[in-house]
């Protein structure tokens, strides 16, 4: 082993979480001495036969004055600038990932981030069939595998698209504000990625429900020495189609960007043909079940954390009523594996975007279902969503309502920090009524922050989004009145009704509470989702 090496989460300007026993490892040779400083505080441990060692400190207290880290054996290694505080985790898919540069606002935005007491640190894409000690190195000419203090500069380059997540970026600036203390974003996402792909594969396995992912990782991992030979050949004729895809369709980078405005647009006319299809790596790539964790979770554990911030669900869109078993377990399987008990998890519950196939109306449900588990807290986006975009660029506000859950969840402010949620029904003769909590000071139609450019704006003189069924369950628009803190529904075309539902695929909905955040989705049935009809795509990232 030689020297004393630390793993690449550790560095300067770095953010060590307060008031934990803190997690600190490395290697170095087989039953050396290591001695860790963190100020005031030091710890001891001896590295194994396989050359590694690990100690824990006694908790910091958050500070705002940098501090330095020495680790010493045979060497020293030493981290400045070093600050301690609370560090969070941002990770999910795209809408994670898409970048403060990206943001509607992002021109006015960016110059704001000059923010020292604020560290961020990217994790590089990476798969793996088996967990990783340590995270990938940085790709060239970038910011990544490091921690860099977020300034307007930094915070564009670190990330590929557009600059580090704006949703984490907005949550983080929230908690500085409001902690006083120093704050740290860890970002481990990737765009278009499934929740299966960032569950460890002991999970998985101990599931019924979720054994099938398991089983197709072993299928995938079987077959990897025959797929990592053969994959040369395989990506060389797949270089030969998309060139001669190319030339067919005489793309330049300027006809590229007229495609996706022709397909943003609905301008079938103007749309290429398929694109040849890239070739899934041997290890399945990142949407094959366990492989982001392996490869960008596992080697962050145990690293202290305050706790973590999710978005993501749309890739699970085809299998919404599994999604509240998996995001659950997911949740339980980093808990267990961070050994810091129930921290707190806060994620964004799925924004709109029209959605021919109920799948994520499904995914909604189970996210709000998934409430259930201890310190969780939800930000409902679905008003700040676009139908024609699956990545709206308001996450501003995304930001600042995952930072008020975190408020309370996380801090323990008694404050308004959610949207009404539904909690049970009564029929009363041709009406259903609809009780809620989370009401606030009241409830109130209300209107989005944002809407994007060309949007009809949401009628502001009556509550929307509401439809009501009888046994039969046909679903029709419902009328809708604010009684105190429920909403009474109705319909004359449905004189017996049984079951109410909000904004449950794609309908617009404008129930609020009077502090301005949003309902949740809901239904009170249970009836199956409709056939399944032609479903388009869901874009990952566009780099």
């Amino acid at each position: 082993m030689g020297d004393v090496k630390m793993p690449a989460i550790f560095g300067d300007h770095m953010v060590l979480q307060q008031g934990i026993n803190l997690p600190v490892w490395g290697t170095a040779d087989a039953g050396e001495k290591v001695t860790v400083t963190v100020g005031s505080e030091t710890g001891t441990a001896t590295a194994g036969a396989d050359g590694k060692w690990a100690l824990n400190l006694a908790p910091l207290p958050a500070g705002t004055t940098p501090v330095t880290v020495t680790i010493a054996g045979k060497n020293t290694v030493t981290f400045s600038d070093v600050l301690v505080g609370d560090v969070w985790l941002c990770s999910g898919q795209s809408n994670m990932e898409f970048g403060l540069g990206n943001e509607y606002n992002a021109k006015d935005e960016i110059p704001k981030a000059d923010l020292p007491l604020v560290r961020l640190f990217l994790v590089p894409k990476t798969t793996s069939l088996a967990p990783l000690s340590d995270v990938s190195a940085a790709a060239p000419n970038t910011l990544q595998s490091k921690w860099v203090v977020c300034t307007p500069e930094n915070i564009i380059k670190v990330g590929g698209w557009n600059g580090f997540s704006a949703v984490g970026y907005f949550f983080g600036r929230e908690i500085q504000k409001f902690t006083g203390q120093p704050v740290g974003l860890v970002g481990s996402y990737w765009g278009g990625t499934p929740a299966q792909a960032w569950t460890s594969l002991e999970k998985l396995q101990s599931d019924p429900v979720l054994k099938h992912y398991a089983d197709n990782y072993d299928k995938i991992k079987a077959n990897y020495p025959t797929a990592l030979v053969k994959y040369p050949a395989v990506q060389a004729a797949y270089q030969v189609q998309l060139a001669s895809w190319e030339k067919a369709n005489g793309l330049t980078a300027t006809s590229l960007a007229a495609n996706v405005n022709a397909v943003n647009a609905k301008d079938k006319a103007a749309r290429l043909p398929t694109k040849p299809a890239t070739p899934v790596p041997p290890d399945g790539g990142p949407n094959n079940p366990t492989d982001l964790y392996n490869g960008m979770l596992a080697p962050l554990i145990p690293y202290g954390i305050k706790g973590a911030i999710w978005y993501q669900g749309e890739a699970n869109a085809g299998a919404g009523e599994e999604y509240r078993t998996l995001f659950g377990d997911m949740i339980t399987d980093w808990r267990e594996r961070w050994h810091e008990g129930n921290f707190p998890f806060l994620f964004v519950q799925l924004a709109k975007w029209k959605d021919p196939n109920f799948g994520f109306a499904q995914v909604r449900e189970s996210q709000l279902k998934t409430l259930a588990l201890p310190n969780t807290g939800m930000a409902v986006a679905y008003d700040v969503g676009d139908q024609k975009d699956i990545h709206p660029k308001d996450k501003y506000d995304v930001g600042l309502r995952l930072a008020l859950a975190a408020e309370h969840v996380a801090y323990g402010k008694d404050l308004v920090y959610s949207g009404p949620i539904f909690d049970k029904m009564q029929v009363e003769g041709g009406d259903i009524r609809v009780s809620l909590t989370n009401t606030g000071s009241g409830l109130v139609i209300g209107k989005a922050p944002w809407i994007t450019a060309g949007a009809e704006p949401i009628p502001t003189t009556s509550l929307s989004g509401f439809t009501i069924a009888g046994a039969d369950q046909k679903w029709a628009p419902a009328d809708a009145k604010i009684d105190g803190n429920d909403v009474v529904v109705s319909s004359a075309q449905v004189p017996q009704p049984v079951a109410v539902r909000y904004a449950f695929d794609v309908a617009d909905g404008n129930l609020y509470n009077k502090e301005g955040l949003p309902a949740s989705p809901f239904r009170t049935d249970d009836w199956p989702a409709p056939p399944p009809s032609p479903k388009p795509p869901i874009p990952a990232a566009t780099k």
